[in-house]
């Protein structure tokens, strides 16, 4: 174990090298508060108890900064991979205020979420344990955010060859493995909670509220909350989801789908169509030039070999060009006056 720690070191440095004051300020809060947590309970302090944030206490500050508590080294180094690839993928695609805008937003929205179910849950219980023993840290809820935005900005790019596994089916996969170890008493129940409303809260702020240059949010049909499950199961996702959406936009806590382009014509008129934000397109861009470079590999293939058409189409010519020129039979009954370019055997001098 020992000699494969300067190596992952010089890894995360190199995947650090290219990233921003932001990427690299959240990792040296991650690596000093795990060094911390060997000599004080930063869990207690810093992380989120569901009971601590009802009044009279309102321990508001946990919201920020339980993202960033880990106490064990497997979470340590997901939270530093996490940041890692945040910074490689999705930083210069959005930029690092933005990205400190997405974990902030990312990391709240688990807090809020996650206490809210526990306090749930304790209602219906009536178990102090989920008030005041549970505590909400780490860094999978800001795992969830960052896999789902990368479903969204490169989710057909593989993962895995064997067996085939594509970047839009990993958030849900991860879901699915967590929930198994949940089941089978590997690991709290907070792990699960964090990541599952990492996932959500991070695609409702994709979907609806994230801005850019064409507006807010993307709704492009390829980011809809049914592509996050099996293709068998979409139908029936979607018509639930349309559902829910169509009471929030009720209660006003989501707008209305509107989704334009510019027909280019000198008139005002708007017409909405689907899948027209900028993701959307060059996610559509990358599969046409990906089909259109194994085209012309398979044309190329095929060219390598003659085919049998070409091989009897110059024989033929050739035949052509080495058979003499013999008189047209029609050519002897033109009048008299008509000149031949022929030579006739009676111009041809007497023998002597």
């Amino acid at each position: 174990m020992r000699r494969y720690l300067p190596v992952a070191r010089q890894h995360f440095l190199a995947a650090l090298a290219g990233t921003s004051v932001v990427v690299k300020s959240l990792s040296v809060a991650v690596v000093l508060l795990y060094l911390l947590s060997f000599g004080l309970d930063t869990t207690y302090g810093l992380g989120v108890t569901p009971g601590y944030l009802l009044p009279p206490n309102f321990w508001v500050w946990t919201l920020l900064t339980h993202g960033l508590v880990e106490e064990r080294a497997w979470g340590l180094a997901a939270s530093l991979a996490t940041l890692g690839a945040a910074g490689r993928l999705l930083e210069p695609l959005w930029g690092a205020l933005e990205l400190l805008v997405f974990f902030a937003v990312v990391n709240i929205s688990v807090g809020l979420l996650a206490a809210l179910a526990y306090f749930l849950t304790y209602v219906a219980s009536f178990h102090l344990h989920y008030l005041f023993a549970v505590r909400i840290h780490g860094g999978l809820g800001f795992l969830g955010g960052v896999l789902v935005a990368l479903k969204q900005t490169m989710g057909d790019s593989t993962v895995l060859k064997v067996p085939q596994v594509r970047m839009k089916a990993v958030p849900m996969l991860l879901l699915l493995l967590l929930a198994l170890l949940r089941l089978a008493a590997l690991v709290e129940s907070n792990v699960l909670a964090s990541y599952g409303f990492g996932l959500l809260s991070s695609w409702v702020y994709l979907r609806f509220y994230q801005r850019h240059s064409r507006g807010r949010g993307d709704m492009s049909d390829h980011f809809a909350f049914a592509t996050f499950f099996p293709e068998i199961l979409q139908p029936v996702v979607g018509l639930v989801a349309s559902l829910v959406h169509s009471m929030l936009v009720k209660v006003r806590l989501c707008r209305k789908t509107v989704k334009r382009y510019d027909v280019g014509a000198p008139s005002s008129i708007t017409i909405s169509l689907p899948g027209t934000d900028p993701q959307d397109a060059e996610r559509r861009r990358q599969l046409a030039l990906k089909a259109l470079n194994e085209r012309l590999k398979r044309v190329e293939d095929q060219s390598a070999w003659p085919s049998m058409e070409d091989d009897e189409e110059e024989a033929a010519g050739a035949t052509k060009a080495d058979t003499p020129l013999l008189p047209d039979p029609a050519a002897a009954g033109k009048s008299p006056g008509q000149e031949s370019n022929l030579i006739s055997f009676q111009d041809a001098p007497a023998q002597l």
